[in-house]
């Protein structure tokens, strides 16, 4: 059967996970939160496989990469000066 509680988010954007949930829970322990229209994810990352961790940070990478694009924050080139310029790397 689903546990259910009400809580709140803080001024500083921090929700308190109630106590009667907070089993296996311990301090400093990383969660993934993921949101989709109003309803959000909470899930311990010990629980996720390395694959699926890879997985979400090449997400949050790409996600961060498409923001700086739509920011106008990349340059613009022909191909063969992009080759010229990796090769430097």
């Amino acid at each position: 059967m689903a546990n259910i509680s009400i809580t709140k988010i803080s001024s500083k954007g921090q929700i308190v996970i109630p106590l009667n949930m907070r089993e296996n829970i311990k301090e400093g322990d990383e969660f993934i939160i993921i949101k989709d229209e109003n309803r959000f994810i909470l899930k311990k990352t010990n629980n996720l496989d390395k694959e699926m961790k890879e997985d979400l940070e090449f997400a949050r990478k790409t996600e961060e990469a498409y923001k700086r694009h739509e920011a106008g924050e990349f340059q613009v080139m022909e191909a063969n000066d992009f080759i010229k310029e990796m090769k430097k790397w």
